[in-house]
Protein backbone atom coordinates (compact mmCIF):
# COMPACT_ATOMS: atom_id res chain seq x y z
CA UNK A 1 0.00 0.00 0.00
CA UNK A 2 1.71 3.32 -0.59
CA UNK A 3 2.41 5.96 1.83
CA UNK A 4 1.58 9.72 1.36
CA UNK A 5 3.03 12.89 3.57
CA UNK A 6 -0.18 13.96 3.72
CA UNK A 7 -3.69 13.13 2.44
CA UNK A 8 -4.66 13.35 -0.95
CA UNK A 9 -6.35 16.27 -2.34
CA UNK A 10 -10.14 16.07 -1.45
CA UNK A 11 -13.12 19.54 -2.16
CA UNK A 12 -12.31 22.07 0.57
CA UNK A 13 -16.22 22.54 1.54
CA UNK A 14 -17.22 19.09 2.09
CA UNK A 15 -16.75 18.45 5.45
CA UNK A 16 -18.32 22.28 5.77
CA UNK A 17 -21.38 21.05 4.16
CA UNK A 18 -21.34 18.17 5.79
CA UNK A 19 -20.95 19.39 9.33
CA UNK A 20 -24.31 21.75 8.50
CA UNK A 21 -26.54 19.15 6.99
CA UNK A 22 -25.60 16.58 10.47
CA UNK A 23 -26.29 19.66 12.53
CA UNK A 24 -29.60 20.39 10.76
CA UNK A 25 -31.07 17.10 11.22
CA UNK A 26 -30.13 16.36 14.76
CA UNK A 27 -31.50 20.06 16.33
CA UNK A 28 -34.54 19.62 14.53
CA UNK A 29 -34.90 15.96 16.12
CA UNK A 30 -33.88 17.62 19.67
CA UNK A 31 -36.76 20.65 19.19
CA UNK A 32 -39.62 18.57 17.67
CA UNK A 33 -40.98 18.05 20.66
CA UNK A 34 -42.52 21.60 20.48
CA UNK A 35 -45.65 22.05 18.64
CA UNK A 36 -45.50 25.31 17.22
CA UNK A 37 -48.40 27.65 15.81
CA UNK A 38 -47.66 28.67 12.67
CA UNK A 39 -51.56 29.98 11.40
CA UNK A 40 -50.30 33.33 11.57
CA UNK A 41 -47.80 32.92 8.10
CA UNK A 42 -50.20 30.23 6.78
CA UNK A 43 -52.81 32.76 5.62
CA UNK A 44 -56.51 31.14 4.88
CA UNK A 45 -55.24 28.01 6.38
CA UNK A 46 -56.55 27.44 9.99
CA UNK A 47 -55.00 25.85 12.75
CA UNK A 48 -51.61 25.49 10.91
CA UNK A 49 -49.87 23.58 14.10
CA UNK A 50 -46.60 21.85 13.52
CA UNK A 51 -43.72 20.59 15.28
CA UNK A 52 -41.03 23.50 15.97
CA UNK A 53 -38.75 21.24 14.17
CA UNK A 54 -39.93 22.80 10.77
CA UNK A 55 -38.03 25.67 11.20
CA UNK A 56 -34.61 24.04 10.62
CA UNK A 57 -35.59 20.88 8.90
CA UNK A 58 -36.16 21.80 5.42
CA UNK A 59 -32.55 23.42 5.90
CA UNK A 60 -31.08 19.80 5.56
CA UNK A 61 -33.05 19.40 2.41
CA UNK A 62 -31.20 22.42 1.25
CA UNK A 63 -27.92 20.72 2.12
CA UNK A 64 -29.06 17.81 0.58
CA UNK A 65 -29.32 19.74 -3.03
CA UNK A 66 -26.23 21.26 -2.72
CA UNK A 67 -24.07 17.97 -1.27
CA UNK A 68 -25.68 16.23 -4.81
CA UNK A 69 -25.34 19.03 -7.12
CA UNK A 70 -22.13 20.37 -6.14
CA UNK A 71 -20.38 16.84 -5.10
CA UNK A 72 -22.74 14.62 -6.93
CA UNK A 73 -24.93 11.18 -5.02
CA UNK A 74 -21.98 9.43 -4.37
CA UNK A 75 -20.91 11.74 -1.66
CA UNK A 76 -24.45 12.54 -0.76
CA UNK A 77 -25.19 8.79 0.47
CA UNK A 78 -21.96 8.94 2.41
CA UNK A 79 -22.79 11.98 3.88
CA UNK A 80 -26.46 10.51 4.41
CA UNK A 81 -25.20 7.69 6.27
CA UNK A 82 -22.99 9.45 8.56
CA UNK A 83 -25.66 11.93 9.43
CA UNK A 84 -27.98 9.00 9.94
CA UNK A 85 -25.22 7.36 12.39
CA UNK A 86 -24.55 10.79 13.96
CA UNK A 87 -28.20 11.31 14.79
CA UNK A 88 -28.42 7.74 16.05
CA UNK A 89 -25.25 8.56 18.38
CA UNK A 90 -27.14 11.64 19.89
CA UNK A 91 -30.13 9.89 20.40
CA UNK A 92 -28.62 6.83 22.02
CA UNK A 93 -26.60 9.52 24.40
CA UNK A 94 -29.74 11.36 25.13
CA UNK A 95 -31.33 8.02 25.97
CA UNK A 96 -28.38 6.76 28.21
CA UNK A 97 -28.18 10.16 30.11
CA UNK A 98 -32.45 9.72 30.93
CA UNK A 99 -31.30 6.71 32.49
CA UNK A 100 -28.18 7.91 34.53
CA UNK A 101 -29.57 8.00 38.37
CA UNK A 102 -29.82 11.69 39.56
CA UNK A 103 -28.11 13.04 41.80
CA UNK A 104 -30.07 13.63 45.02
CA UNK A 105 -30.19 17.75 44.87
CA UNK A 106 -31.11 17.42 40.90
CA UNK A 107 -34.50 18.19 40.75
CA UNK A 108 -35.64 18.36 37.01
CA UNK A 109 -35.71 14.69 35.95
CA UNK A 110 -39.29 15.19 34.72
CA UNK A 111 -38.44 17.97 32.82
CA UNK A 112 -36.04 16.13 31.20
CA UNK A 113 -38.07 13.75 30.34
CA UNK A 114 -40.68 15.84 29.15
CA UNK A 115 -38.37 17.46 26.89
CA UNK A 116 -36.03 14.65 25.54
CA UNK A 117 -37.16 11.74 25.94
CA UNK A 118 -38.89 10.01 23.13
CA UNK A 119 -40.87 6.85 22.15
CA UNK A 120 -39.09 4.06 20.09
CA UNK A 121 -42.14 4.66 17.72
CA UNK A 122 -41.28 7.81 17.08
CA UNK A 123 -37.54 7.07 16.83
CA UNK A 124 -38.46 4.94 14.12
CA UNK A 125 -40.60 7.43 12.58
CA UNK A 126 -37.85 9.45 12.31
CA UNK A 127 -35.49 7.26 11.45
CA UNK A 128 -36.97 6.04 8.49
CA UNK A 129 -38.36 9.16 6.71
CA UNK A 130 -35.27 10.92 7.32
CA UNK A 131 -33.76 8.12 5.12
CA UNK A 132 -35.93 7.46 2.49
CA UNK A 133 -36.86 11.28 2.20
CA UNK A 134 -33.00 12.12 2.10
CA UNK A 135 -32.37 9.68 -0.56
CA UNK A 136 -35.39 10.27 -2.72
CA UNK A 137 -34.18 13.86 -2.40
CA UNK A 138 -30.92 13.05 -3.45
CA UNK A 139 -31.74 10.76 -6.43
CA UNK A 140 -34.43 12.91 -7.85
CA UNK A 141 -32.09 15.31 -8.18
CA UNK A 142 -29.30 13.70 -10.10
CA UNK A 143 -31.02 11.97 -12.58
CA UNK A 144 -32.85 15.61 -13.26
CA UNK A 145 -29.53 17.32 -13.60
CA UNK A 146 -28.54 14.70 -16.17
CA UNK A 147 -32.34 15.41 -17.81
CA UNK A 148 -31.65 18.81 -17.98
CA UNK A 149 -27.88 19.35 -18.66
CA UNK A 150 -27.51 20.77 -15.89
CA UNK A 151 -29.46 23.57 -16.74
CA UNK A 152 -33.00 25.15 -14.37
CA UNK A 153 -31.49 24.26 -11.03
CA UNK A 154 -34.81 25.82 -8.93
CA UNK A 155 -36.44 22.92 -10.91
CA UNK A 156 -34.21 20.50 -9.39
CA UNK A 157 -34.30 21.85 -6.36
CA UNK A 158 -38.26 22.24 -5.70
CA UNK A 159 -38.81 19.11 -7.43
CA UNK A 160 -36.84 17.00 -5.78
CA UNK A 161 -37.94 18.49 -2.30
CA UNK A 162 -41.41 17.94 -3.10
CA UNK A 163 -40.82 14.12 -3.75
CA UNK A 164 -38.55 13.56 -0.72
CA UNK A 165 -40.39 15.43 1.44
CA UNK A 166 -43.35 14.13 0.64
CA UNK A 167 -42.23 11.02 1.61
CA UNK A 168 -40.52 12.11 4.91
CA UNK A 169 -43.95 13.47 5.50
CA UNK A 170 -46.16 10.73 4.74
CA UNK A 171 -43.81 8.07 6.60
CA UNK A 172 -42.99 9.84 10.20
CA UNK A 173 -46.66 11.16 10.09
CA UNK A 174 -48.23 7.98 9.63
CA UNK A 175 -45.42 5.81 11.75
CA UNK A 176 -45.97 8.05 14.51
CA UNK A 177 -48.89 8.36 15.13
CA UNK A 178 -51.62 5.97 12.68
CA UNK A 179 -53.89 4.79 15.26
CA UNK A 180 -54.17 7.30 17.91
CA UNK A 181 -57.20 8.49 19.29
CA UNK A 182 -58.50 12.13 17.93
CA UNK A 183 -55.36 12.56 15.24
CA UNK A 184 -56.20 13.01 11.79
CA UNK A 185 -53.33 11.57 9.76
CA UNK A 186 -54.05 13.56 6.49
CA UNK A 187 -54.07 17.22 7.57
CA UNK A 188 -50.82 16.79 9.88
CA UNK A 189 -49.20 15.57 6.34
CA UNK A 190 -50.05 17.39 3.78
CA UNK A 191 -49.85 20.87 6.06
CA UNK A 192 -46.21 19.51 7.11
CA UNK A 193 -45.49 19.13 3.72
CA UNK A 194 -46.46 22.27 2.15
CA UNK A 195 -44.83 24.25 5.37
CA UNK A 196 -41.25 22.32 4.20
CA UNK A 197 -41.23 22.81 -0.26
CA UNK A 198 -42.60 26.28 0.67
CA UNK A 199 -39.32 27.17 3.03
CA UNK A 200 -37.49 25.72 -0.20
CA UNK A 201 -39.27 27.89 -2.64
CA UNK A 202 -38.23 30.74 -0.62
CA UNK A 203 -34.79 30.04 0.01
CA UNK A 204 -34.13 28.91 -4.01
CA UNK A 205 -32.19 32.19 -4.40
CA UNK A 206 -29.84 31.51 -1.25
CA UNK A 207 -29.20 28.20 -2.84
CA UNK A 208 -28.47 29.34 -5.99
CA UNK A 209 -25.36 31.53 -4.50
CA UNK A 210 -24.43 28.92 -2.76
CA UNK A 211 -24.13 26.05 -5.43
CA UNK A 212 -22.65 28.50 -7.96
CA UNK A 213 -19.84 29.80 -5.09
CA UNK A 214 -19.24 26.24 -4.62
CA UNK A 215 -18.54 25.11 -7.77
CA UNK A 216 -16.15 28.06 -8.41
CA UNK A 217 -14.21 27.53 -5.06
CA UNK A 218 -13.75 23.92 -5.80
CA UNK A 219 -13.65 23.71 -9.92
CA UNK A 220 -16.01 20.82 -9.51
CA UNK A 221 -19.51 19.99 -11.02
CA UNK A 222 -20.37 16.52 -10.98
CA UNK A 223 -22.39 14.65 -13.11
CA UNK A 224 -24.09 11.29 -12.02
CA UNK A 225 -24.70 9.57 -15.25
CA UNK A 226 -23.32 6.18 -14.58
CA UNK A 227 -23.62 6.51 -11.19
CA UNK A 228 -25.29 3.45 -9.78
CA UNK A 229 -28.36 4.92 -7.30
CA UNK A 230 -28.15 1.99 -4.76
CA UNK A 231 -28.75 3.78 -1.38
CA UNK A 232 -26.43 1.39 0.60
CA UNK A 233 -23.66 0.97 -1.69
CA UNK A 234 -21.39 3.21 -0.01
CA UNK A 235 -17.98 2.17 -1.61
CA UNK A 236 -18.86 3.40 -4.63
Amino acid sequence: MPSHDKLPPQPRFLMLVAALFTGALIASNIIAVKLADFSGVAGPIPDFFLPAAVVVFPVSYIFGDILTEVYGYSAARRVIWSAFLANALAVGAIVAAQHVPSAPFWTDQAAYDAILGQTWRILAASFTAFLAGEFANSMVLARMKVATDGRFLWSRTIGSTIVGEGLDSLIFITIAFAGRQGIDLWPLIWKQWLFKVGFEVLATPLTYAVVIALKRAEGIDVYDRTTHLNPVAVWE
